[in-house]
């Protein structure tokens, strides 16, 4: 049997985390997520790890090189010859290209990129919609979780609600925008490699993930 080596690929707000942990329940890949094997790096002092240390101590991003080095250090290990799926890498055409080469060198070779796309629009009303009574901090959501009682909170009776920063539409308007555009050439890059899987992700979480078990049993 193949090994399912696997990309996911999202913007924030699409349920990127959700359907990661599904699909871990039920094909057991190891889940490599790049803060996740940073930190285990660190924590080990890999050569690789210490020089991302230096970097992520500065408040600096970790050159190309050193995330690449971390990956294929990571991929290297005896669990992922079963297959396993990498979250937040690639994140760049340097990053892909990087995979392409030492990917095959051990064995890895991606085969599948699943992608869960739902519109930039529809994320930042997911991701803008949070809001939380100044008083007792019990948190609410415009689509998904009001008060029972309009402006009234739930828990302590308080009216006083605000949103974070992060949360404000604006702010979620730049973040999207920053990922999009990392994100536009690597569905591009994919796309060319015809590994590319489209699943739309404005739909309720097992719809979705009924999608994603179809594509990945047919790998």
């Amino acid at each position: 049997m193949t090994a399912m080596n696997l990309i996911l690929m999202g913007l924030p707000g699409a349920g990127k985390g959700t359907q990661a942990q599904k699909i871990i329940d039920e094909f057991h890949l190891p889940h490599i997520s790049t803060g996740d094997i940073f930190r285990e790096a660190m924590k080990n002092e890999t050569e690789m790890g210490l020089a991302a240390k230096k970097f992520i101590d500065k408040g600096e991003l970790v050159p190309d090189e050193v995330t690449n080095g971390i990956v294929r250090d990571r991929l290297a290990q005896d669990d992922t010859k079963v297959g396993f799926m990498l979250d937040g890498f690639p994140r760049s055409i340097v990053q892909a290209e990087a995979l392409d080469s030492f990917g095959p060198e051990l064995n890895r070779t991606i085969n599948a990129v699943i992608n869960i796309h739902v519109e930039p629009d529809v994320l930042v009303e997911r991701l803008s919609g949070r809001y939380i009574c100044r008083t007792c901090g019990a948190t609410y959501h415009k689509l998904y979780h009001n008060p029972k009682v309009e402006g009234t909170c739930d828990v302590c009776g308080g009216h006083d609600f605000y949103q974070r920063e992060d949360d404000k539409p604006e702010t979620v308007k730049n973040r999207l925008a920053v990922n999009l555009k990392a994100n536009t050439p690597l569905v591009d890059y994919y796309t060319k490699k015809g590994l590319l899987f489209t699943v739309d992700g404005d739909r309720a979480i097992d719809d979705v993930y009924v999608d994603i078990e179809k594509i990945l049993k047919n790998l």
